[in-house]
């Protein structure tokens, strides 16, 4: 086995994370705050690292006048400057907040408007492409939450915001719930791995 104490300390921390919430034990429970505490700390660390390396990225290609620098140019001057305002103001300030409303929350929309249209696309080509009762459903679905979901130029369908309240909170609900347990098995699967020993991500294996 490669690196045995790498594994070995970490079936050990995932098995007393693990048994803290199983047991009550006293010893157990403040192990378990401590090493939860030193995990969020540590994905701070990871967060901060990672943004100093879209920095470093961003800058070699601003230093090297690579192509599209302009792009790079306008993140780090719009890093350094809500870093600036954020940590001077707080994230509560209406400073901040004026970032937050009238960048990110714009940029946020203009992302999910071309999701939508993305989709469109992608379910007029599924439908030329594959013509079965799937493919159907999809693209009917989407036309009736893209009507129901925008104005009609003034005119009221009855029942059209009915069936997509509908199909918002039964078939989607659905789906949506049948995703996360997937992703939920998938987690605890992985998550008995590293504790067995089988996968080894902090070894690079």
């Amino acid at each position: 086995m490669k690196a045995p104490i790498s594994t070995a300390v970490a079936m050990a921390i995932g098995l007393i994370v693990l048994l803290g919430y199983f047991l009550q034990l006293d010893l157990l429970i403040s192990l378990r705050i401590v090493l939860l505490e030193w995990a969020v700390m540590l994905v701070a660390v990871a967060l901060l690292v990672g943004v100093a390396n879209l920095f470093y990225v961003h800058w070699r290609k601003v230093a090297t006048s690579q192509p599209n620098n302009l792009y790079s140019l306008v993140l780090i001057v719009m890093l350094i400057a809500t870093l600036a305002i954020v940590g001077w103001f707080g994230p509560t300030h209406p400073y901040s907040l004026w970032l937050f409303n009238n960048i990110q929350l714009p940029i946020e929309t203009s992302l999910m408007a071309l999701l939508v249209v993305v989709l469109a696309y992608a379910g007029v080509r599924l439908l030329g492409r594959k013509s079965n009762l799937l493919s159907i459903v999809f693209v009917v679905t989407l036309v009736l939450i893209l009507l129901a979901s925008g104005p009609l130029f003034g005119l009221d369908v009855p029942g059209l915001n009915e069936l997509r309240g509908w199909i918002a909170q039964v078939p989607a609900v659905a789906g949506m719930r049948g995703i996360l347990l997937g992703v939920a098995l998938g987690i605890i699967a992985t998550g008995v791995r590293v504790l067995l020993g089988a996968d080894r991500p902090y070894g690079g294996n």
